[in-house]
């Protein structure tokens, strides 16, 4: 797709081009016009890599209702009921709506095919083959570069909200074609998915670096179980390789989990397995890799597909099966080696079930949002599907489109080349590759309160280098509505890095405060130092600027 002549206004501005960006751009009544921001191109996100499928109970044999019990047991008390009925309800709807669309889910015969994951009671798991998230992207792509009220604003990077004087919606800064710019709007869906890249060891794209929360907690949005990231038990670990998600659908086709003399070591901490709760597993993992290896953070366990028929691995796995051939992994004649790696997060911006904030205009879809849907640990394949049901949830804006004032739009320069830009350059990178190691290290699957403090204190001095950079003084000294040309040949590549390390610093102590802020173990959230769960502590974590509250957990 080729640049665009970027208009500065619009009626709504949806940042994130991943499932719940795109279908909530289609969502949206077609007579607003609606910019739709990623900063890639349209077809990378987390949604693209997904694996496994998009969970909805459309069986005979299953109802709402033991979706709703699943995913509450998965959430280890935190689910709000109300918004996981909600989700649950209307999951076969909305699995009708993208079959509508032309996303071909796998079939037997006439009917949908369904597969069982961890801790889900019933087959309830559609999925295309290995490949879901990609054709769930790729159908609804499709149908995005078809209307006519959407325009798709690519290699494009928001950096920060901006408000009214009474704190509404007015718009959002952007950089796109070496120009930082103001663009209005009535209102703004954030949509950029989780901030796995904080972590060190991630199955999500380098893209995934948390700007949505980020964005939102400058501008004084309430956020939400902060604390809760879910490690996904099996990724690639291979030398060189990307963490690729090996799905948990070929543990749910009966792949074993094996140690290095060959045994099934799972079933010594969780009666279910290889198929007990994701962050069970992972700890399992953890553990038996602590006990047994001289090095356990390089060190992996392997999954077995062994077990399962070739012809069935052949059929549900075509993809995973192409990756490890990749990586001279024979899928058919040997283990993989696999290690858990930082994969989704539960908390997020606070919104209600039409999506909103406590900033008027300021909405959130997807896994940049807490909607109280998957508590401390999310079942298995309710993602894409909170996507979806979310997503459908725009249909309803109404808006009251602002007057937008013609603002006197000067232009700064703003030189980019000198040594001194160059050197902040080299340091940037530099601290790219250093939050992720030191959040893994001290916030991964095991925390305690020593390394978190020694962790934020590192972090509160890097972001105050970080203020005192050049660019970033700059930056700061900006106000709408005057927008600013780069003038160089990597401007792009410059402000991109800088807009990554800004938000990697922000989510990066975020993360920190919530985990050490709550002390039981709970979910996703693991304590050495506070080893159980505190009845005290079954409430929602929040944070508003620097401050850190409980709220009750909704049972309604």
């Amino acid at each position: 797709m080729s640049e665009i002549t970027l208009q500065n206004q619009f009626d709504v501005l949806v940042v994130g081009a991943g499932a719940a960006g795109l279908y909530t751009a289609l969502c949206l009544p077609q007579d607003l016009q609606v910019g739709l921001i990623t900063k890639d191109t349209i077809a990378l996100s987390a949604s693209e890599w997904a694996q496994g499928g998009i969970a909805a109970a459309v069986s005979p044999e299953d109802s709402p209702q033991l979706h709703v019990e699943d995913t509450i047991v998965a959430g280890a008390g935190l689910c709000d009921r109300s918004v996981v009925e909600f989700l649950a309800q209307e999951a076969p709807q909305c699995i009708q709506s993208l079959v509508d669309l032309g996303v071909a889910f796998d079939r037997q015969g006439d009917a949908l095919a369904l597969t069982l994951e961890a801790a889900h009671s019933r087959h309830r798991v559609l999925h295309a083959a290995d490949t879901t998230g990609s054709q769930v992207i790729t159908t609804l792509s499709d149908q995005v570069l078809q209307r006519r009220n959407i325009t798709v604003i690519q290699q494009a990077l928001a950096l920060d909200l901006w408000l009214h004087s009474d704190r509404r919606i007015r718009g959002i800064s952007l950089f796109y074609q070496n120009e930082l710019r103001w663009i209005q709007t009535s209102a703004v869906i954030l949509a950029t998915g989780g901030g796995g890249q904080v972590f060190a060891q991630t199955t999500n794209p380098a893209i995934s670096t948390g700007d949505g929360v980020a964005i939102a907690w400058r501008a004084g949005a309430i956020l939400r179980d902060l604390e809760f990231m879910q490690f996904h038990p099996t990724a690639l670990s291979k030398q060189g390789a990307d963490r690729f998600l090996i799905s948990e659908a070929v543990r749910g086709e009966g792949a074993h989990l094996i140690d290095n003399q060959g045994q099934r070591f799972a079933f010594d901490y969780h009666p279910s397995g290889e198929l007990a709760p994701r962050d069970i597993v992972s700890r399992a993992i953890f553990t038996h890799l602590q006990q047994t290896e001289k090095d356990p953070a390089t060190a992996n366990v392997w999954l077995d597909m062994r077990p399962i028929p070739p012809e069935k691995i052949r059929h549900r796995f075509p993809n995973i099966v192409k990756v490890c051939q990749r990586w001279g992994i024979d899928v058919f004649s040997e283990p993989i080696p696999v290690t858990p790696a930082a994969h989704y997060w539960m908390g997020g911006i606070k919104t209600d079930l039409m999506n909103r904030t406590n900033i008027p205009g300021l909405y959130a879809v997807g896994e940049t949002a807490s909607t109280g849907v998957h508590g401390a640990n999310r079942l298995a394949s309710n993602s894409l599907l909170e996507c979806i049901v979310f997503g459908a949830q725009m249909s309803r804006l109404k808006l009251d489109k602002t007057t937008f004032t013609e603002a006197q739009l000067s232009v700064d320069i703003f030189e980019i080349n000198s040594q001194e830009i160059e050197q902040e350059y080299q340091y940037l990178k530099e601290l790219r590759s250093e939050i992720p190691l030191l959040v893994w290290l001290s916030a991964g699957i095991c925390r305690e309160q020593s390394t978190l403090n020694e962790a934020i204190s590192n972090i509160e001095s890097w972001h105050q280098e970080f203020t005192n950079l050049k660019l970033s003084k700059f930056l700061s000294s900006l106000h709408p509505p005057k927008s600013v040309c780069f003038q160089s040949s990597n401007a792009q590549q410059h402000l991109k890095l800088w807009t990554q390390v800004h938000n990697l610093l922000d989510i990066a102590y975020l993360i920190l405060k919530s985990a050490a802020y709550r002390t039981e173990s709970r979910g996703g959230h693991y304590r050495l130092d506070h080893p159980k769960s505190d009845p005290k502590w079954q409430v929602h974590t929040l944070v508003q600027n620097h401050h850190w509250s409980k709220e009750p957990v909704s049972n309604d």
